[in-house]
Formats: C-alpha cells, sequence, structure tokens
C-alpha cells in the first residue's frame, strides 16, 4: 500500500493489520514502519520499480502524492502502466476527494487531470478495482487555526455557507470502506463516502457543541479569508489552492455523493456521525 504513513493510509494500515493481512508499504527508503510494517521503496516516477513492487500482490491501494500537478499526471500514467503490467488480483485507489463522480458535473475533476487519469486508466486495464470516492474530510476541522477558535471562541470558522451541505467524511471511514473494497473484488467503479444528504456548517457546530459541552456557532469566512487563515501551516502556494478549492465549491448548490453508488447502498457501511468520530478521536 501507498502512504501508509500518511493521515488516510495509517488507519488503512491500522485496519488491515487488525484483520491479520500482511502488508507491505511502499516508500521512498526500504526499512519499516514504526508499527513493523515493512517498507519497500519504489519511486513513482519508474513503471519498472512500481511494477516490482506490485507484481503477485493480492491487493493494491493507491492515492496521488500531494505535488505540482504535472508531476502527478505522470505518477498517475506510471502507476497505471505499473499495474497493468504487474496485474495484482485487486486494486483499490482513493480519489483523496477530488471529485470523480456526483451529481454535479462542474464539481469534477477535468479529464486531463492527474486523478481522472488515473481512475480512467484502472477502468481500462482490465484489472479489479474500484475507486473510493470522499468529499471533505472531517480532519480539515482539525487545523490548528480551526479547533483553537472552536474550544476558546466557540465559533467554527469554514467557508461554505451555512445551507451549504457536504457529505463530509473522516479517513477513519475511509479506510473501512477501502478495506472492505480490497475484500469484495465483484465490486467494481466508484464507492462514494460519506453521508448522501449531506451536513451543513450549523450541523457540525451543534456536533462540536454536544462533544465539548458548550455552544459553538458556525461562522463561514470568505475562501480568501479562509485561505490567508491557511498560510502559516500550508505556504502561500497550498493556501491559495485551498482558496481556489472552495471558491469553485461555490458554483454549485451542494457537495453531495449520490446514493446510487455510495458505500451504505453497496457495502452497507455507515459514515460515523460528526459525534461520534470527536469520540473515537477523543478531541
Amino acid at each position: 500500500m501507498h502512504g501508509a504513513s500518511g493521515a488516510q493510509g495509517n488507519p488503512l494500515l491500522s485496519r488491515l493489520k487488525a484483520t491479520g493481512k500482511p502488508v507491505v508499504a511502499v516508500g521512498r527508503k526500504p526499512g519499516a514502519h514504526p508499527d513493523g510494517t515493512p517498507v519497500v521503496a519504489a519511486s513513482y516516477t519508474s513503471v519498472e520499480d512500481l511494477a516490482g513492487v506490485y507484481t503477485d500482490a493480492d491487493g493494491v491501494f493507491v492515492h496521488l502524492p500531494v505535488a505540482a500537478e504535472d508531476e502527478r499526471v505522470v505518477y498517475a500514467r506510471n502507476i497505471v502502466a505499473a499495474l497493468t503490467e504487474a496485474k495484482p488480483r485487486r486494486v483499490v485507489v482513493s480519489t483523496s476527494g477530488t471529485v470523480v463522480d456526483g451529481p454535479h458535473p462542474q464539481l469534477r475533476a477535468p479529464d486531463d487531470s492527474a486523478v481522472q487519469i488515473l481512475v480512467r486508466g484502472l477502468a481500462e486495464s482490465g484489472l479489479s478495482y474500484a475507486v473510493v470516492a470522499p468529499r471533505l474530510f472531517l480532519e480539515n476541522l482539525l487545523l490548528p487555526p480551526l479547533l483553537n477558535a472552536v474550544r476558546t471562541q466557540g465559533v467554527l470558522r469554514y467557508p461554505p455557507a451555512p445551507d451549504f451541505a457536504i457529505s463530509w467524511s473522516s479517513h477513519l471511514d475511509n479506510a473501512d470502506v477501502a478495506a472492505a473494497l480490497l475484500d469484495r473484488p465483484e465490486i467494481t467503479g466508484t464507492v462514494a463516502v460519506g453521508r448522501h444528504t449531506g451536513l451543513t456548517g450549523p450541523n457540525l457546530a451543534r456536533a462540536f457543541a454536544t462533544h465539548l459541552g458548550r455552544d459553538v456557532t458556525y461562522e463561514p469566512p470568505t475562501p480568501e479569508a479562509f485561505g490567508d487563515l491557511l498560510v502559516p501551516f500550508l505556504g502561500d502556494t497550498g493556501a491559495r489552492e485551498v482558496t481556489t478549492v472552495y471558491r469553485h465549491l461555490a458554483t454549485a448548490p451542494d457537495n453531495t455523493i449520490s446514493q446510487a453508488n455510495s458505500a451504505q447502498r453497496l457495502l452497507d457501511l455507515e459514515p460515523r456521525t460528526t459525534g461520534q468520530w470527536l469520540a473515537q478521536l477523543g478531541v
């Protein structure tokens, strides 16, 4: 699996190991993950490296790393070429929140984007595959300036308008769905993660209020103000990208998944409520 030490990969690693599955992580250098999982070295820039890692695998979990989009396009093409050559028995990909499905075409990633190249390549490869398609991650709300404002001021500040519904999910939900799909080769295509009816900002604020035992209100900043808030954590370039994302979201009536391809319908897996997620993390 790729990204075993990351926010998405680590929960999946724990989930797979808890069920007794032997896991090998893919990294830049060979060695061992902190929990003892062996790490093999493979570069996204080398089809040969990747194919060597994927060969004879029962399953492969992939999500594209954070990088410049032109680099990600190269990585996506190399991953598809390596998977096609190695022919693992099952492939599960996470879109990491990039929209490739759903009811609003204006939110979908362009056809020439790295994520779409990866998803399309898998569909054309003839391999057994599935795509985990979340929207926004609840973990976004744990960024220090956001969580600090909730705790000290009783204010949740996040960009979407108060009536803008989002199919929020957590990294834990994503891991549950990915783990299930690795064992369900009969399910193919895109599986959406999150509540299909969505949650609004005030819904999230009420969940925080209940969990923390204090009043919490929702105050959406502009995308520009939100980006400025994140400069110390993401840098100027990352903050500008965040601003662009939330400007783009505002072009649609919501950012929700469809019930037809939801994990609830296809896998009988319900995402955690915000309260359950907060309690599990011990926030």
